[in-house]
């Protein structure tokens, strides 16, 4: 039999040749070594690993552990000794991780419980030891900032007041675009709701009083109430399962303000245990539920908010989108992302962005095709996305736009986009009518976006017929319309491309839009 110490010497070098293939991997964007984000909550620890510090994050591992650490300070004044054990545990877990997957910057913060609590800063210093990294005990104002950072990154052009629900307290703080308005702290975390009142009824007054004293609710009427943490994520998982909602995705899932109000006004009145699907939720949360509905309510009923939205960004992404420079963090992280998947799964990148510019020139060409700005930017990153799939079965190529991009790790979208640009795509490679099981996703659509899938997707027909996805070709046949005509023109010496499936594709999109097709084969 093999000696332990000669399979520890195998496995060691083989690791090593493993992580030096990884640095090579053609699936991986280069941004320099990955960067990861510790973050020392008030009901759980976190690790999350990123591909390297961009515009668009992409997570390369993300593993929390349910310490429970703000459970007994309110009423005890300290952290939980048995919440430290399992937080200083996992941990130690983390930091080997970081150093398995040669990590190269650890960010670390702490929030509301290990701030308030009398043991705080001797546990922050064994989890400083540990991790070997400094740890940002955030304030309630710095923590307000991140988590409204976060919805920054990931929502394009926000519009609305942030609340982040940890377990030790609830920010509150206004953006707009890119900018922060005012915000507020207050200890309406379900954690400390719980060890204050044990039940939710007497807990009723404490959240209804402290709200109605939160300046920035005024301000939310007809606007969005962008909802951040987990207690809010776990509400919307349950909500979605309980709706029978075709997209399992969190990050954008969004619900009319009646509807919010409604669903948190039965969850907190309910036992959790009894109430349907709850089992999607883990079991150490399900006892959190009825607070974090039972603050949700007051928001809603007091803020009067059009919609609440829920993002899956907030502290951690928060705090690596204040890093990046001011040009970065201008950039657009839905095209951002999509242009990296371009990259890595294309057959030819830059077919993508010819793919852009020729669909720019079609669409302008008639008034009958005019977009609005986020219809624009939701087309360029359907073009980026195009080809992605091609090394499925043709037969498949479809089905699996559906099942890929919906569910795609992108920011800068919500629902009903992320199923614009994924039947685009589908129309694209299937045919300009939906016959599929898969496609509940129309559900997600209204009528209008639905047509302008289709156009979009027929246009890409030709497109990729014209051209065998290679870049150069499509600068040189212009598609536009032309009055009643949807005119293409090929010079005489790509006359040959134009045969073929080409003519089938192009009467298709024309009848699509009205017009009369026609071929020009120029001098």
């Amino acid at each position: 039999m093999e000696s332990l110490s000669r399979i520890l010497r195998r496995a060691v070098s083989s690791s090593a040749a493993e992580a030096e293939e990884t640095e090579k991997a053609p699936g991986r964007i280069t941004a320099g070594a990955p960067v990861a984000v510790i973050d020392i909550g008030s009901n759980s620890v976190r690790l999350v690993v990123y591909e390297g510090l961009a515009r668009a994050l992409t997570p390369l591992f993300n593993e929390k552990a349910l310490c429970g650490l703000g459970r007994e300070v309110v009423s005890s004044g300290r952290l939980a000794e048995d919440a430290v054990t399992r937080a200083l545990s996992a941990l130690r877990r983390f930091r080997a991780l970081c150093d398995a997957m040669r990590v190269g910057t650890i960010h670390a913060v702490a929030t509301a419980a290990a701030r308030d609590a009398e043991n705080g800063p001797a546990f922050i210093a064994e989890c400083e030891a540990i991790c070997g990294t400094p740890i940002e005990v955030l304030t309630g104002r710095r923590e307000a900032e991140l988590a409204a950072y976060g919805v920054i990154s990931g929502v394009h052009a926000p519009d609305g007041v942030v609340g982040d629900l940890g377990g030790g307290s609830l920010e509150l703080v206004d953006v707009k675009g890119g900018t922060l308005g005012p915000g507020v702290t207050m200890p309406l975390g379900g954690l400390a709701l719980q060890d204050r009142c044990a039940s939710v009824r007497k807990a009723e007054k404490i959240v209804r009083d402290t709200l109605a004293e939160a300046a920035v609710l005024g301000d939310l009427q007809d606007r969005t109430f962008y909802a951040v943490g987990g207690t809010w994520r776990a509400l919307a998982h349950l909500h979605m399962f309980q709706k029978g909602y075709p997209l399992h995705v969190m990050h954008g899932y969004t619900l009319p303000a009646r509807e919010a109000l409604e669903f948190a006004r039965i969850v907190y009145r309910t036992d959790p245990q009894s109430l349907p699907f709850a089992n999607v939720v883990p079991e150490a949360r399900r006892g959190l539920l009825a607070y974090g509905a039972l603050v949700l309510e007051n928001v809603v009923r007091l803020g009067r908010p059009a919609q609440v939205m829920v993002s899956a960004l907030g502290v951690r992404e928060g705090l690596l989108y204040s890093l990046l420079p001011p040009q970065e963090r201008g950039e657009d992280p839905l095209l951002r992302a999509a242009q990296e998947l371009n990259v890595l799964r294309s057959r030819a990148p830059r077919h993508g962005h010819d793919l852009v510019a020729w669909t720019d020139a079609f669409f302008a060409s008639s008034p009958s095709l005019e977009e609005a700005p986020e219809e624009v930017r939701l087309r360029h990153a359907a073009c980026l996305l195009a080809d992605i799939g091609w090394r499925a079965h043709s037969a498949y190529r479809g089905a699996q736009s559906l099942k890929i991009i919906p569910h795609a790790s992108f920011s800068g979208l919500d629902h009903p986009a992320r199923a614009y640009i994924a039947l685009s795509i589908y129309f694209r490679h299937a045919g300009l009518s939906p016959n599929e099981a898969e496609t509940r996703i129309l559900e997600l659509v209204s009528t209008g976006a639905l047509d302008r899938a289709r156009i979009l997707g027929g246009a890409m027909r030709v497109a990729y017929m014209l051209s065998a996805a290679m870049p150069s070709i499509l600068p040189r046949v212009p598609l536009r319309v032309v009055g009643e005509r949807l005119l293409l023109s090929v010079p005489s010496d790509l006359a040959p491309l134009a045969k073929g499936g080409v003519n089938t594709r192009l009467r298709q999109l024309a009848r699509l839009i009205g017009r009369e097709p026609v071929v020009e084969i120029l001098p």
